[in-house]
């Protein structure tokens, strides 16, 4: 049982990154799928949900206009369109099934191992 991400790496200011996040052993379909993000130093923080029927999307502030979480429930993936990038983006960016929101447990749900995202 598996979340990977990828798609990371090193962009320059104003670039665009796709990560994704292959599950296996577990379902993506009709889970509350999310991306957060940490930065040294700094406390996890969530970036993007989706809900169960993908009827609710909630973004954070930061990132609302820039980034988009979307999933393909065929292929068992979910993915954030990150465009316009900063360098506070900067961040290890981990995928998520199970969480909604910016409330977040470690010892709950499923998470990715995470993948490097930095913006120069």
């Amino acid at each position: 049982v598996q979340l990977v991400e990828s798609g990371g790496g090193s962009v320059q200011t104003g670039g665009s990154l796709r990560l994704s996040c292959e599950a296996s052993g577990v379902t993506v379909n009709g889970k509350c799928m999310g991306w957060f993000r940490q930065a040294p130093g700094r406390e996890r923080e969530a970036v993007a949900s989706i809900s169960t029927d993908d009827g609710i999307i909630d973004y954070a502030d930061s990132v609302k206009g820039r980034f988009t979480i979307s999933r393909d429930n065929t292929k068992n993936m979910l993915y954030l369109q990150m465009n316009s990038l900063k360098p506070e983006d900067t961040a290890v960016y981990y995928c998520v099934r199970d969480h909604f929101g910016s409330n977040y447990d470690l010892n709950f749900g499923y998470w990715g191992q995470g993948t490097q995202v930095t913006v120069s």
